[in-house]
């Protein structure tokens, strides 16, 4: 086992019972609180994909997140003014996926600085309006977590034990179909299991949980090519053997508004 796998198996239990805790051990406000400081981690590392030009632009940037999150909260504390946020979100990662697709190079600073908004507080959204007004909401954000996190797995192992095909070459070499497909099935597993636990039938919650992978995937795309336009390996390095912020929850902003989306529709969250 190479250092660096050993760094992400370490890295990954520290920050597994950490989430447990903050979860399951503290009250909602806490995991808000949480949740928050990661986004706003998140913005600090993300303002170094716009190439700004100082600390002070870049601290600017982060405020701006803050300041978007207030604003969206305020916004989203009607149910259809909830699903508007996540509805914009779907609408931007459909976007992003042509962008990755069709012209990964065409990046600019605005366009950067735009999609951090997009990506980050959505996701933001989406999280704490799971842990807040549905019962048992403090499962309900572990497996979304989960579920992102199973894809990861997938994708990583499979794809550098079996990965042929590349998936975007431009944006992301190391990414190949193969891991996609290793994503799709461990959390596919893991779907079925969240069928059984929450009770919900598997012929439509399946479908939901895969979209929300598949999307997840084009979270990853979209900050592999900001981070190609940035000239940069890693969005920051605070988890060891992951990189920064970003790194681990890149996927995460891309799977969780439409699944929020996608619970919202089958009356899971009101």
């Amino acid at each position: 086992m190479s250092d660096t796998l050993k760094k992400r198996i370490v890295t990954a239990v520290v920050l597994a019972l950490a989430l447990l805790l903050i979860l399951l051990g503290l009250p909602p406000l806490a995991t808000v609180v949480a949740l928050s400081v990661i986004v706003l981690l998140g913005a600090w590392e993300w303002s170094a994909f716009l190439r700004l030009p100082d600390f002070a632009a870049r601290l600017g940037y982060v405020v701006l997140i803050g300041a978007t999150l207030a604003g969206a909260w305020w916004l989203s504390r009607r149910a259809d003014s909830h699903n508007l946020v996540l509805l914009v979100a779907l609408l931007w990662w459909l976007v992003a996926l042509l962008w990755v697709a069709t012209a990964p190079r065409r990046v600019t600073r605005l366009s950067a600085g735009a999609a951090g908004v997009l990506a980050l507080v959505p996701a933001w959204v989406a999280l704490v309006r799971l842990r807040l007004t549905v019962p048992d909401g403090d499962q309900w954000v572990l497996f979304a977590l989960l579920l992102v996190w199973m894809a990861d797995i997938g994708a990583y192992f499979v794809g550098r034990r079996f990965g042929r095909l590349r998936l975007a070459p431009t944006v992301s070499p190391a990414k190949t179909w193969e891991g996609v497909l290793g994503g799709v099935l461990l959390s596919s597993v893991c779907a079925i299991a969240g069928s059984a636990w929450f009770r919900l039938p598997l012929g439509t919650f399946l479908p939901l949980c895969l979209a929300a992978v598949g999307f997840s995937i084009v979270g990853d795309l979209t900050e592999s090519l900001l981070k190609r336009f940035a000239g940069v390996k890693d969005s920051g390095t605070v988890f060891p053997g992951h990189g920064g912020v970003m790194d681990r929850f890149d996927s995460i902003t891309g799977a969780i508004p439409v699944l929020v989306l996608g619970l919202t529709l089958l009356g899971v969250v009101p």
